[in-house]
């Protein structure tokens, strides 16, 4: 078998995969988030917070408690990691330094997980186990939960209220996550990924030297870290560790559970809004996207233009030879689709063009099919924008889903869309202004394509990294702690805003001049305004990195 043919074999498998799930675990996460039973230990939660299950929240309250919640968790990361030289399991690091504590709190509670630090030599197994880990369960509850909002304000009418924060968050965390998470872990264990608590093991390389392997409980974290859709590996080079990644088998796996939640939620949103066929055609959308750029990306990586790679006969640089160079092209792909992050290649490696496309998979907003919670509610504004558009053509107002898309909710659309390019290409504009390009290991094209992934990835919460680039200095992480910020919670506001303001309307009946959004013409038409508004927004950019390096 070809590299090739094994290339599209695995790919396959994984389309099998999601296709064979997306029903009854789509279903199980609808019967969470819609089901009224609460469990003993979700009262027990309640009421160590205060909070009563029956009460619903406006959207104005939904916001303060999702930014309560986030700014709460934000100081107590940063303290918690300025302290862990007093903790127990230390493992003797200091303190992390002001400007990396910052910027790391951040990165976690805004899902992105951003890692401007080696995890096996900075951070302590208590932070990383209580700290780290557990941002990764709850930032992605936290996604979830506000897509769940915004898919309530398409279902309600004629009421101001979308559920209450407290018990969605609980809900996503203790049935859908914990659960597969713990599966996922055993998983990974079997297939050779170390969980342990070990303090490090000394060995001697074949050079003579000394130098110090730490384990750690990275089965647990590695599961979570996917299935949050999250990055931050507590090793330095992530799920191309070994130790965190072992074989093809487990790479299998792990960009499964990257995709296992964002592919199953529009079955949520379907059976939320009463039409299945709805989560059918945002389902359409998110595979049409994920398939050309797995299909690109692959393209692109095996056909290994470049000087190099045609003289050796493939794209190996940086790449682990026990997942060729197909397999590491296939999860490079799904992780910048997703907000995830984990890599199990070096990006910056990649060819020009191959490269280009994971910069592009971010640009698209990573709604294909996106972070857990996040690629839905991204792709739903995507779907308000197209009905807009397609109004605008046929001059009537446009509707979906019953709901008419007004001056007020096209605002808050285009809000949405235009928070992270304004602080994509700002921050990159920023970094070569002050002169802070030059931590770049690189200069011309890859060197302008390492800054702008950097900002890319950290506005659109993704947390991968080109990492030819020094991050570690205070200016870049205090200006990508602030894209991470607000790439967050800005778009997370006007969400909110927007299902608030569906919520309040009374459904609008369907007649004959409505646009059928369940149709594959609806799927072509966000499809491609998805596509057009990235080529609008970032060709330029794009066009002086990857595109005139491939050139």
């Amino acid at each position: 078998m070809t590299t090739t043919t094994a290339g599209v074999v695995f790919a396959l498998s994984l389309v099998a995969g999601l296709v064979a799930v997306y029903r009854p675990f789509g279903d199980y996460m609808f019967r969470v988030v819609s089901g009224t039973r609460q469990s003993r230990l979700e009262r027990g939660v309640y009421r160590l917070v205060g909070v009563n299950p029956a009460a619903e929240q406006s959207w104005g309250v939904y916001a303060r408690s999702v930014l309560a919640f986030s700014a709460v968790s934000i100081l107590f990361l940063y303290l918690f990691q300025r302290v862990q030289d007093r903790l127990w399991l230390s493992l003797g690091f200091d303190p992390v330094v002001p400007h990396g504590a910052w910027n790391t709190a951040v990165s976690f509670v805004t899902n992105t997980n951003w890692q401007w630090y080696s995890g096996e030599s900075t951070m302590g197994h208590l932070v990383q186990m209580a700290g780290l880990a557990v941002q990764n369960f709850v930032s992605a509850a936290v996604g979830v939960a506000v897509a769940v909002a915004l898919v309530r304000g398409f279902a309600r009418s004629r009421t101001g209220e979308l559920g209450n924060f407290w018990v969605d968050l609980t809900r996503i965390v203790l049935r859908i996550l914990l659960p597969i998470a713990g599966l996922g872990a055993l998983a990974l264990m079997v297939g050779g990924v170390v969980q342990n608590l070990s303090a490090g093991t000394d060995v001697t390389t074949l050079t003579g030297g000394s130098q110090t392997i730490t384990g750690g409980p990275v089965a647990s974290q590695e599961v979570i870290k996917e299935l949050g859709t999250n990055g931050g590996g507590f090793y330095n080079v992530n799920s191309a560790h070994p130790f965190e990644n072992p074989t093809p088998w487990t790479n299998w796996l792990e960009i499964f559970l990257i995709l296992l939640i964002p592919f199953s939620l529009p079955r949520v949103f379907g059976r939320m809004v009463g039409q299945n066929r709805q989560g059918y055609a945002v389902a359409a959308v998110m595979g049409i996207l994920a398939v050309a750029s797995v299909a690109l990306t692959n393209v692109f990586e095996l056909g290994g233009h470049g000087t190099v790679p045609q003289a050796v006969g493939a794209a190996l640089e940086g790449k682990e030879v026990r997942f060729d160079v197909s397999n590491s092209a296939t999860f490079a792909a799904a992780t910048t689709l997703t907000s995830t992050g984990a890599v199990n290649s070096f990006h910056d490696s990649y060819t020009a063009l191959g490269g280009g496309m994971l910069l592009g998979n971010m640009m698209l907003g990573e709604v294909a099919p996106g972070g857990v919670g996040a690629g839905l509610y991204g792709l739903l504004i995507l779907a308000v924008i197209t009905v807009f558009v397609a109004g605008l053509m046929v001059g009537r107002t446009p509707e979906y889903l019953g709901k008419k898309i007004g001056s007020r909710e096209i605002k808050f659309a285009s809000m949405y869309f235009l928070v992270t390019p304004v602080l994509v290409l700002a921050g990159t504009a920023a970094a070569f202004a002050t002169g802070n390009n030059s931590t770049a290991l690189n200069v011309g094209p890859h060197g302008l394509s390492e800054v702008l992934y950097a900002f890319t990835s950290a506005s659109n919460n993704n947390g991968s990294a080109f990492a030819g680039i020094t991050v570690s200095t205070p200016w870049w992480n205090t200006a990508l702690g602030l894209c991470m910020l607000l790439g967050r919670f800005l778009p997370i506001i006007f969400v909110l805003a927007l299902a608030g303001s569906l919520a309040r309307q009374k459904p609008t009946p369907a007649s004959e001049g409505t646009l059928p959004t369940h149709k594959p013409l609806f799927v072509g038409m966000v499809v491609g305004v998805t596509v057009v508004l990235v080529a609008l927004t970032f060709l330029p950019a794009l066009a002086l990195g990857p595109l005139a390096e491939g050139l």
